[in-house]
């Protein structure tokens, strides 16, 4: 006769869900995992902590997210969504512009996207991920996970209930909340500097006709290369708009009065702007829609990005820098290779998640590192600023600002840091 002990294990047993694949976070990168996995016959829950729509800072796209967002049968419904169209990105310093049209790439593929209000974009791809079967439960945080046998996910619902969900396998979407992370102890050290972003959206009433709407604008500070500013445009008459450097020149900024940048975020946005002779004559009439937000020591690592029973995915595991608008890209792309994996992973095929995801994958980050170094030590401003590029260095360099860093057949991807130190002493020269 079974025990009280053994009833009440079989019967929370029987209580607890058992799925395929839990992902942690409805972002882009969760949704396109969700609906690719959901294609092929694969049980999902996506669990994310926060309701929809809610704010997000990565608002220009870059095109190479527009193959996996075909790949995801999501295309149709964001080309119909009226979001700002983008062709390409502007650089400007001091009295220097130069611009890249990625249309005029070496890469095959889209070379057109959009920039995005991040709050009703990932809203988007999560609804269509549900029109597609998917099912995601809001309000619900995972609070621990027990990787002993097959994944047992903790999770609380916003009205305090608790449930257990078994899964084959775990993938976290979670982006800056960087949940396994940081409950498996995988944090490390990233290679670069602590940097933090002041954002804000404003009504920019840019009168200027020469302004181009359909490029972010990257500015450089004109006296502290260190320090940069994105300008977004949005299809309806506001930017995103923000300024990145170390902590330390962000602080004390603001009408001669020393200023901690958990302070007045506001001062400190507009008096940066104003810095910059630029973006104070074209965002002279702009207005601020909310208090402005800050994102501290934003870049981060980990120890490992996969696992047979998990994997990471986007920012939860890597996020290099905002400059080059990378993160999104580098979610979905990861997210898109997570998913052929695990698929063959579910299906009984041998998988070497280190081989299969987390290498290929770091290919195309690495070749994102190497230019975002690049960018803060000057090499790279010093190659896009040059009066005289050559056509098909500009068509290469440009295929990895487009998005295409995991194109090998790109010299600037396979050799990326010896090619790009090249041009670098080509243009010094």
């Amino acid at each position: 006769m079974p025990t009280d002990k053994a009833v009440q294990n079989e019967f929370e047993t029987d209580a607890c869900e058992s799925i395929d694949v839990a992902i942690i976070g409805a972002g882009p990168s969760g949704s396109i995992a969700a609906s690719l996995l959901q294609a092929q016959g694969k049980k999902v829950v996506v669990l994310e902590k926060q309701y929809f729509p809610r704010f997000s800072i990565g608002e220009s796209l870059l095109p190479c997210c527009m193959t996996v967002i075909e790949e995801a049968n999501m295309l149709e419904a964001v080309n119909q969504a009226g979001f700002q169209f983008k062709n390409g990105a502007a650089f400007k310093y001091q009295d220097s512009y130069t611009s890249f049209d990625f249309t005029d790439k070496f890469t095959a593929g889209p070379g057109t996207t959009f920039q995005v209000e991040r709050a009703q974009f990932d809203k988007l791809l999560a609804d269509e991920a549900v029109k597609q079967g998917v099912d995601i439960r809001y309000g619900h945080s995972v609070e621990s996970i027990d990787l002993a046998a097959e994944p047992m996910l903790n999770i609380i619902d916003d009205k305090g209930g608790s449930q257990s969900l078994k899964a084959k396998f775990v993938l976290d979407a979670s982006g800056f909340g960087r949940v396994l992370p940081r409950l498996l102890d995988l944090e490390k050290p990233s290679s670069l500097p602590t940097r933090s972003a002041v954002f804000n959206h404003v009504r920019d009433n840019i009168s200027d006709p020469n302004f181009d709407r359909n490029k972010i604008l990257i500015s450089v500070h004109p006296d502290n290369q260190d320090i940069w500013y994105w300008l977004i445009p949005f299809s309806d008459g506001r930017c995103s708009v923000g300024v990145v450097g170390e902590p330390h020149q962000l602080e004390g900024l603001h009408d001669g009065v020393d200023c901690d940048i958990d302070g007045d975020l506001n001062s400190i946005l507009k008096t940066m702007l104003n810095q910059e002779p630029g973006l104070k004559k074209l965002l002279a009439n702009a207005e601020l829609i909310n208090e402005s937000g800050l994102l501290k020591g934003y870049s981060a690592n980990v120890t490992t990005l996969a696992t047979d029973k998990f994997a990471l995915l986007g920012n939860a595991g890597e996020f290099l820098d905002p400059v080059f608008s990378s993160g999104v890209t580098i979610a979905m792309q990861s997210a898109s290779m997570a998913a052929k994996t695990l698929i063959k992973q579910l299906d009984g095929e041998s998988v070497d998640w280190q081989q299969d995801y987390a290498a290929p994958l770091m290919r195309g980050v690495d070749t994102f590192r190497t230019y975002v170094e690049a960018w803060y030590d000057c090499r790279f401003q010093d190659a896009i600023f040059f009066k005289d590029p050559d056509p098909k260095i500009k068509q290469m360099i440009c295929s990895i600002l487009a998005g295409y860093a995991w194109d090998e057949k790109n010299p600037f991807v396979s050799e990326s840091k010896r090619r790009l130190n090249m041009v670098v002493e080509l243009c010094r020269s």
